[in-house]
């Protein structure tokens, strides 16, 4: 009985690890993929002018959707990839190469904005205030500076591009909506008093 039981065991593992084979979930990366991993992270850094990372550990497959799906709404790409190929790509790359990488601990997902320099950082923190297993843990700047989790912090709470320019066009405007409303107040005032006189 304890022949069969083990004989059965062994079939059940053997099954297990072909099915796993054959979808891909146990088989090491292949030098080919390590290497389009690493152009895609070399293509992300050239075009990046933010670049944020965070700690995932204990994210489900459902949040980190919810992650991508915020980020591409604010036109952030969201990366999961091993730190070591980071490094070869920041190595690589004429601004990051000289970069400080020891904050490259854990398992990382990396943020990069190419329109905003702020939006990678707030998109990440901003979805670090509802799920708490996402913790901001530092970035690099667009010239190749790296970003203490602090100052990535203190990004995140600045107005975004968009942001600054609507305040910028609102304050320009001011001046005009004053002399519009001085004017349409002047106008009425006159028509009540030609009104006045025809009664």
């Amino acid at each position: 009985m304890c022949k069969t039981f083990l004989f059965y065991i062994g079939q059940y593992i053997n099954n297990v690890v072909e099915n796993n084979l054959k979808k891909g979930t146990l088989m090491a990366i292949t030098r080919d993929k390590k290497q389009a991993l690493v152009a895609k992270m070399k293509d992300a850094f050239k075009d990046a002018k933010s670049v944020a990372f965070a700690q995932y550990a204990g994210l489900s497959v459902a949040d980190l959707q919810e992650l991508r799906a915020a980020a591409r709404a604010a036109d952030v790409q969201i990366i999961v990839v091993k730190n070591r190929l980071v490094r070869v790509a920041m190595g690589d790359s004429s601004n990051y190469k000289d970069t400080d990488t020891s904050a490259l601990e854990g398992q990382l997902l990396y943020a990069f904005s190419s329109d905003d320099e702020v939006m990678a950082s707030k998109v990440l923190d901003t979805f670090a205030k509802t799920h708490s297993d996402l913790k901001l843990a530092g970035g690099f700047s667009a010239e190749g500076a790296a970003l203490a989790e602090a100052e990535v912090k203190a990004l995140a709470s600045l107005p975004s591009k968009d942001q600054l320019i609507a305040e910028v066009v609102a304050q320009l405007l001011s001046p005009v909506h004053d002399v519009t409303n001085a004017l349409s107040g002047n106008l009425h005032s006159l028509l009540d008093g030609v009104e006045a006189k025809a009664n």
